[in-house]
């Protein structure tokens, strides 16, 4: 084992055994592991957040199987790589077959992903993909559906102690041959910190050993401060364009319309503190207001639209406190989806079925109907009792909005009933 290797690739697991988690994929009996085992492995593709063990899982099933197992990068590998690779097993089929590994396959775009597939296809490799990003929208559809997708959950604190522990202890690979202690906050502070990845945690630990200087009775004294120093500022699982990014806003939307301001407020705070555009946020709060408030509490688009205003005017960070203003007050607000539901209805009419007609007192000019001598008084509410009369403004009556009894909607739902009723 190199020592000017990282502590993190020093420490990959060498049997199944050793991986840390998984075990919904990995405890005994389950398929995953059965596969391996056996060495009956077929198409797979691995999925999960960075430092959850795909790539370590790769280096166990290479190092178990007895055919060739053949690395790539999707970051550095282009078709030239994939076909001179895939043409050599072609070559070499009859013998002990080859397992083609692809770190980062959601790199590949569509028609590299596509050189891919006759060779998946006829056998002539086994593919083993590994992914941070979800198959369904980032791995072409014809390979996903010759794979097994085995999703790898987030490391535990458990877990990730569980490695510290071990890093510590391993006089090979890891730093056990430099005694060394370290504090019970500090564990659980590296454990919690590194949002379950396991390389984050090792890469600080490893940073910890070789800048702490040992005490006078020569041992590595690893503090809570230490620790903190050396994860530096907490690291934020989140990516603008991919799963992290739509994962948050789809559990700050779901807040809100479940009214959690706490946990709205929470999920807006971790896109905040990643770096996510405000403006971003603020515009899926004016579409919240219409979907999940609508005319429950009507003031909702207003303070929406007030603060994605402020977003422009004021910008970050100060902008931050008028997104919270506008979330807490829509989670918090009575909620209604009928608006939402009225305009839903109403388009999959006019797309099932054939398009009404503007009643002729309805059209712009007032000009008399073909065949007829008579012209179609439009009759103008203003000009009647209260403001209202009654008259068609559809050939077909249909209810499509059906306010709630929530909020404001109380007092639309009575006058409409009212106006009905004469």
């Amino acid at each position: 084992m190199k020592t000017d290797m990282p502590l993190a690739a020093r420490m990959r697991p060498r049997t199944l055994d050793e991986v840390a988690g998984q075990a919904h994929i990995l405890a005994p009996g389950k398929l995953l592991r059965r596969v391996i085992e056996a060495d009956r492995l077929t198409n797979i593709i691995l999925y999960g957040p960075p430092g959850c063990g795909k790539t370590s899982l790769a280096e166990v099933i290479a190092a178990t199987t007895q055919r060739n197992f053949v690395r790539l990068s999707g970051v550095v590998s282009g078709v030239a790589d994939i076909r001179k690779i895939c043409e050599r097993a072609r070559d070499e089929l009859g013998g002990r077959g080859t397992i083609l590994f692809i770190d980062e396959i959601h790199r590949f775009n569509k028609s590299q992903q596509d050189v891919l597939l006759p060779f998946v296809e006829d056998g002539t490799v086994v593919l083993v993909g590994a992914t941070t990003h979800n198959p369904n929208f980032f791995i072409n559809t014809p390979l996903t559906s010759r794979s097994l997708v085995f999703e790898l959950k987030q490391l535990s604190p458990e877990d990730i102690g569980a490695l510290i522990d071990r890093a510590l202890a391993d006089k090979e690979r890891g730093c056990g041959a430099i005694p060394s202690k370290l504090d019970d906050d500090a564990r659980a502070f590296l454990s919690a910190v590194c949002d379950g990845d396991a390389r984050h945690a090792l890469t600080a630990l490893e940073i910890a050993m070789r800048s702490t200087p040992p005490d006078d009775g020569g041992v590595v004294h690893l503090t809570l401060a230490v620790l903190e120093e050396c994860v530096q500022k907490r690291r934020v699982l989140y990516d603008k364009k991919e799963d992290g990014h739509y994962d948050t806003i789809s559990a700050f939307i779901k807040s809100i319309r479940g009214s959690d301001p706490d946990a709205a407020i929470y999920w807006l705070g971790k896109m905040l503190v990643a770096g996510e555009d405000p403006r971003f946020i603020a515009r899926r709060l004016v579409i919240s207001a219409s979907e999940d408030i609508g005319n429950a509490d009507p003031r909702g688009i207003s303070v929406a639209i007030a603060a994605f205003q402020a977003c422009d005017f004021v910008g970050m960070p100060e902008c931050a406190i008028n997104l919270a203003q506008a979330t807490t007050y829509l989670a918090s607000a009575p909620k209604s989806n009928a608006s939402c539901a009225a305009i839903s209805e109403a388009m999959a009419d006019i797309r099932a079925n054939a398009v009404q007609a503007v009643p002729e007192h309805l059209k712009n000019k007032h000009v008399k109907a073909i065949g007829s001598n008579e012209v179609v008084a439009y009759k103008y509410p203003h000009a009647f009792a209260n403001h209202y009369v009654k008259q068609d403004y559809m050939g077909v009556k249909k209810t499509y909005y059906r306010p709630t009894q929530q909020g404001y909607e109380i007092n639309i739902s009575k006058r409409l009933e009212m106006l009905r009723a004469q």
